[in-house]
């Protein structure tokens, strides 16, 4: 047996060997250490949707066929090689660092086997998200498709399986980036300026789940502390008459509430002595939730949430506040648009995903704003643990109206196309449907300056509507409209407040931009970009110093939140807190941390 236990050891030394032989990240552009840490037999290997846990799936990530085709063409018959999922075929982790275009599809290829103890269960086929129209086979049948880059999807593929051995598994993707009118954020086919790399295909984790004929499909959590109860309500599909949903919470492994009701129903589940969740102090509660039929668990899941509360009202100054939980709460934050310079829109690893949340906190603020990108699941879970409010924008996509950012704007805006809308629409709705049990999430921004900005007063009056529970940024920067709950002005590279609204919460949603390139540390060294630039870390955190104080006054003037440009450099622009690949952290954490308290603490 021992011979046999080190052959089985030796063989599995040499597949290790041979897939990292066979992969390695392409170009020669900088990249962050945990690139040097990435194996490309367990690629992000971390459950990928922790709002929602089951104990057995299945991770599909790792060395797929790919190949690249004209866009009318029918799958190739041979591949062009490997390709690293889930990094988008233009990243260098990818492997293979290629433009694919208007014109091209990509195709993926892989094989897989299904656990035996799966047998009697459906299947679920699950992406995070592919970028932008994706088709999938599965031995030879096309069981689907889903258009949308930002937003998860999942196929039940059982009824296509094979009974023994492989399945065969064919994805092809369609992505025309700026030359479509789809959701697409800051992807064009030229990069320059603020504008950067396409990003095509699949680029978060794709994976398989085993659940029962009638099963938890998503469970939505909104807390309600001036009652002291959250309200749970759980999907099911595939329900019965009769059936029953058990969510029991607990409070750090001590069962606290209990409750029952039909699978059809929302349980209103009291919290006594409710711990409220604030950035100063994350607590979550942990749920179990069950599927019941005639008293038999028939699927399980488990899930969290948090007690807190996002809303507005007046100071004694009679100045429109956000507030948290309230009280007056000053919002402050980064413009996070969570690019990579090995993997763009995907980080390397969980740990790095992690990184830039926690240095966030490090320096002293309480919020980030997602700018024109939606994160993995696990991005969401890590700002609810670990403490900060997220202002999360709906990706920018199509043409831009008239931009008149400094006057109220009652023109009319630019036509999108009926298919134009639609897109935008569904798109927006799955990505609330996908994220709005995350306590983390206090306003939805539906659109970025003007950029494809249209029947603002509709979609703003849809999002509230479609969620109460959290705050409407009608249009950051854009054309302004008296609709949602925030006037959101936008200025460089120091703070301004050029306009001001008595009803609504006006806040400074972007201003900065101080630049600093760092030799051996630039996406491109020839050209970088900035707002202002300077040539050293303290002349760099000087001026961050001085609009810090500029801000102090602003938002005892009125501003309730602000955001400051950006987390990190992004290709070749240098004005990020840290370097594109996170190894330089440019102005000094402590004084940026003692400044943003005080601005924070400004209104009280």
């Amino acid at each position: 047996m021992k011979h046999i236990f080190f052959i089985t050891l030796f063989v599995s030394s040499l597949l290790v060997q041979t897939t990292f032989a066979q992969w390695k990240p392409a170009g020669n552009k900088i990249k962050t250490q945990w690139a040097d840490e990435l194996d490309p037999t367990n690629v992000l290997p971390e459950y990928p949707r922790p709002i929602m846990e089951r104990s057995e799936w299945l991770n599909l990530n790792g060395l797929w066929d790919y190949a690249i085709t004209a866009k009318n063409n029918r799958e190739p018959r041979s591949y062009d090689g490997e390709i690293l999922v889930p990094f988008a075929v233009e990243s260098s982790l990818s492997g293979v660092q290629k433009t694919v275009g208007e014109k091209n599809a990509l195709w993926y290829h892989r094989k897989f086997d299904i656990p035996q103890s799966w047998s009697n269960q459906k299947v679920l086929l699950h992406f995070g998200a592919v970028d932008w129209k994706t088709e999938v086979w599965i031995n030879d049948i096309k069981i689907g498709e889903h258009v949308g880059g930002y937003s998860p999807f999942h196929f039940d593929i059982s009824p296509y399986l094979n009974a023994t051995g492989e399945q065969n598994m064919v994805v092809r993707v369609y992505d025309p980036t700026d030359k479509g009118p789809q959701a697409r954020g800051k992807q064009v086919e030229n990069p320059e300026g603020i504008w950067y790399t396409p990003v095509t295909g699949i680029w978060q984790t794709v994976w398989l789940e085993p659940v029962p004929e009638s099963h938890i499909t998503a469970v939505k959590s909104v807390p309600n502390i001036d009652e002291n109860q959250v309200n749970i309500k759980a999907l099911v599909a595939n329900s019965q008459f009769g059936d029953v949903i058990q969510v029991d919470v607990y409070d750090e492994g001590q069962l606290v509430a209990s409750s029952k009701a039909s699978a059809k129903e929302q349980l209103n589940i009291s919290i006594p002595g409710a711990k409220l969740w604030a950035p100063e102090h994350p607590f979550l509660y942990s749920t179990d939730i069950k599927l019941l039929r005639k008293g038999q668990v028939i699927d399980a899941a488990k899930s969290y949430f948090a007690m807190r509360k996002i809303s507005m009202g007046r100071d004694e100054n009679g100045i429109m506040r956000m507030e948290l939980n309230n009280h007056a709460y000053f919002q402050f934050g980064p413009l996070d648009q969570g690019w990579w310079p090995d993997g763009l829109y995907t980080a390397p690893t969980d740990e790095a995903l992690k990184y830039d949340i926690q240095k966030t906190k490090d320096f002293g603020f309480n919020m980030i704003r997602k700018h024109v990108k939606v994160e993995p699941a696990r991005w969401y879970t890590h700002c609810d643990k670990l403490g900060i409010l997220v202002w999360q924008d709906m990706p920018n996509g199509d043409a831009s109206p008239q931009w008149q950012n400094r006057q109220y704007f009652n023109g009319i805006e630019k036509q999108r196309s009926s298919y134009s809308e639609q897109l935008y629409r569904d798109e927006w709705k799955a990505i609330i449907d996908n994220l709005n049990s995350h306590p983390c999430i206090a306003v939805w921004v539906p659109f970025n300056e003007a950029w494809g900005q249209f029947k603002t007063q509709e979609i703003a009056e849809w999002t509230k509507a479609y969620d109460p529970s959290r705050l409407v940024n009608p249009a950051s920067g854009g054309n302004h409209y008296t609709v949602g709950d925030i006037l959101d002005l936008h200025n460089y590279p120091g703070p301004e407040m050029y306009l001001f609204d008595a009803q609504r919460a006006t806040v400074l949603g972007e201003y900065g931009g101080i630049g600093l390139a760092l030799e051996g540390h630039l996406w491109a060294p020839d050209r970088n970009w900035g707002y202002v630039q300077f040539k050293s870390s303290k002349e760099t955190t000087d001026e961050y110093f001085k609009y810090a104080r500029g801000l102090v006054k602003l938002a005892k003037a009125g501003f309730a939140a602000a955001v400051y440009t950006q987390t990190t450099d992004v290709e070749v622009e240098v004005n990020g807190l840290m370097t594109y690949d996170r190894k330089v952290i440019k102005l000094d954490e402590k004084k940026v941390r003692k400044i943003n308290q005080e601005v924070i603490n400004s209104i009280h």
